[in-house]
């Protein structure tokens, strides 16, 4: 076993720069309060954008009143037709007919391909409910049983639209079925009997539509925020590893430019070398032309040693050991104000890994992470045996706060109780959600929680052997 401290001050590498995207995520309004500059800060833009603008196509809104209008037109053929009941269809179908209007001139004169801002969203989602509250009245009001549709709209606000637009629609619903309760016609029924529901059962009808209402409008709103979050964050972390693959695929890069640039470098060096010949050695034409020559034979040389290292690959950076792979993490650190110890316990065999851009990410936020909230020191340990590879961080900070452990791991989590340093705490707990997210593509199970026996936290990351060793 080996322990090395690591406290030497080093200027931080661009690594750190990125590896916490908590800072610069959007909020829930599409803001971004520290949003950086480069790839990462334009990409966590567009998601933004995205955000605050409208999540509602125009074929959605269309499709929905079409289905309405199917089922409000069979419903009357049913309640008309085989049912025999009398009530004012003509006027019913004029209602309904208004809707496939509006419909059709949709259809027209707008595409129906875009997302549509929320005011016409409220638009049109206030329409279906005058709409119904149209065919109510003409049917019985709160006596009919379709009332419960006055649901639909606002459930459709609430899982697309901002609470302000929901408000509203709550605001036109509530209203209208309560009018309902005072005006409308009679509801559709056999000519020889009357039917007629006592007042107060019409208004626990309706005290039960606005609980209903309440209660799933809430429950979509709360499951789509959660779904837009769990997007929002994805996409970081897609953005994060397309990141760091573009920095590891500089090699190919570097390979298909050798290739390219081949075929105009010999040309030129053809020419130089008839221009050398041509030309006398002591002349400063014919000394031009013999440098030109000279060069142009570097250049080829140059490239085709990078067209094999691109395409063949590094074998020293492409693999290290584990002693190097928790080194290279832990040096973006070495200007904090925290001790690392790393510490090695060898196994029964040599370990040597392939390296992954989303190993090195993963574990750079995770040391970062004890680094903010380390109060003095952060242990890094490292050991493998024939079956496992397995690394934990540990610090001696305040922990991982009880209340929110079981929900680590989720985005927009903060994971500790009060930093104590650095400059990623207070973020909006993104990073853990990210580091975990990547190690786990890797083949590694993260684990985390409080130590038992001294102060601080502990995140371990376990890998079967197979799936991080190199091959050769």
């Amino acid at each position: 076993m080996a322990t090395q401290p690591l406290n030497a001050a080093k200027p931080l590498n661009s690594r750190s720069d990125i590896s916490s995207l908590s800072e610069f995520m959007p909020d829930e309004g599409g803001m971004m309060p520290n949003a950086p500059s480069g790839f990462l800060a334009r990409h966590i833009s567009r998601l933004g954008r995205v955000s605050s603008s409208g999540r509602l196509r125009r074929s959605t809104l269309v499709a929905l009143r079409w289905g309405a209008i199917s089922g409000q037109s069979a419903a009357l053929l049913l309640v008309w037709g085989v049912l025999g009941f009398a009530f004012p269809y003509l006027a019913c179908l004029a209602v309904i007919g208004l809707a496939a209007f509006v419909n059709i001139i949709i259809h027209l004169r707008l595409p129906l391909d875009r997302r549509v801002s929320d005011g016409e969203a409220l638009l049109q989602l206030g329409f279906d409910v005058f709409q119904l509250a149209a065919l109510l009245y003409l049917t019985g009001g709160m006596e009919n049983p379709f009332v419960l549709l006055f649901i639909a709209p606002v459930v459709t606000g609430a899982t697309t639209l901002r609470k302000t637009v929901l408000t509203i629609l709550i605001g036109l619903s509530a209203p209208l079925s309560f009018l309902l309760l005072y005006y409308c016609q009679p509801l559709p029924w056999y000519e020889e009997e009357i039917f007629t529901l006592p007042f107060i059962f019409k208004l626990g009808m309706w005290i039960a539509l606005m609980t209903g209402m309440a209660f799933t409008s809430l429950y979509a709103w709360r499951a789509s925020l959660e779904s837009r979050r769990m997007s929002n964050a994805l996409a970081a972390t897609e953005a994060v590893l397309a990141h760091e693959q573009k920095l590891a695929a500089l090699g190919g890069l570097a390979a298909a430019a050798a290739h390219e640039l081949g075929t105009p470098l010999a040309t030129i060096q053809v020419t130089a070398n008839e221009m050398a010949r041509e030309l006398a050695s002591d002349t400063p034409m014919g000394e031009d032309a013999r440098l030109v020559l000279s060069q142009a034979k570097r250049c080829r040389d140059i490239l085709q040693m990078l067209a094999r290292r691109g395409d063949e690959g590094d074998a020293i950076h492409d693999v290290f050991s584990l002693k190097g792979l928790l080194d290279e993490v832990a040096e973006p650190f070495y200007a904090f104000d925290t001790q690392i110890v790393i510490t090695i316990e060898s196994g029964e065999r040599p370990l040597t890994l392939t390296r992954q851009a989303e190993l090195l990410y993963g574990l750079t936020n995770i040391v970062e992470n004890a680094c903010d909230f380390a109060g003095s020191t952060v242990s890094i340990m490292g050991r493998w045996d024939s079956h496992h590879v397995q690394i934990d961080v540990l610090d001696d900070g305040p922990g991982f706060d009880p209340a929110i452990r079981s929900r680590l791991g989720e985005p927009y989590v903060s994971s500790r109780q009060e930093p104590s340093q650095g400059p990623g705490a207070g973020g909006l707990g993104l990073g853990f959600f990210i580091s975990k997210t990547l190690l786990e593509r890797t083949g590694g199970t993260v684990t985390f929680g409080n130590r038992k026996s001294e102060r601080g936290a502990f995140v371990r990351v376990r890998w079967p052997r197979m799936r991080i060793e190199a091959e050769f």
